[in-house]
């Protein structure tokens, strides 16, 4: 889907200490500042820290969808289901989540950074890294990625201005 999908991986070159590290250099050059702060966070709900905000935001946003259960940033997300649901909330012309199939990773991810990226997400997760790192992904590397998605589609002025245009469209 994209040329992404066949570099080489970050995990299997250096570890995931080299995988968050480049994961945080592409989130810099997207115009992040590849650190976690309570305004990139938001606040979902009054838990503690920024992470847990964040998960609770995750857990909100995909609740209802089916094979996906969101209760860390490393497990939950080791199929691709729980991205695929995150962007189909916010984009449901992209995915077709009712065709996706939990046991096809690959496929997923293609599927869910694909979509992301031609909306305007940075592509800071690889597929081929999500593949490597199996069933538990470095959930900084995730975590990375999903604070990335949360400020485009959350605080991102458009995507403020969107939901405020779709909401009054409602009201009529």
């Amino acid at each position: 889907m994209s040329g992404r999908n066949v570099r080489g991986g970050a995990h299997a070159a250096g570890g995931s200490k080299a995988a968050f590290a480049m994961f945080q250099q592409k989130d810099v050059a997207a115009g992040g500042t590849g650190k976690v702060t309570s305004e990139t966070a938001g606040a979902p709900t009054n838990p503690a820290s920024i992470k847990d905000r964040l998960l609770v935001w995750c857990q909100q946003t995909t609740k209802g969808y089916k094979n996906v259960n969101v209760t860390n940033f490393s497990s939950s997300w080791a199929d691709g289901m729980a991205f695929c649901a995150l962007i189909h909330h916010y984009l449901p012309n992209s995915i077709n989540y009712d065709a996706l199939n939990p046991k096809d990773r690959r496929k997923n991810f293609e599927i869910a950074f694909a979509a992301a990226e031609n909306n305007g997400c940075a592509p800071l997760l690889d597929v081929n890294d999500m593949i490597e790192m199996g069933d538990k992904p470095d959930w900084k590397c995730v975590f990375t990625y999903i604070q990335s998605l949360y400020k485009h589609f959350v605080m991102m002025p458009e995507a403020k201005a969107a939901r405020a245009a779709a909401a009054q469209a409602g009201q009529k």
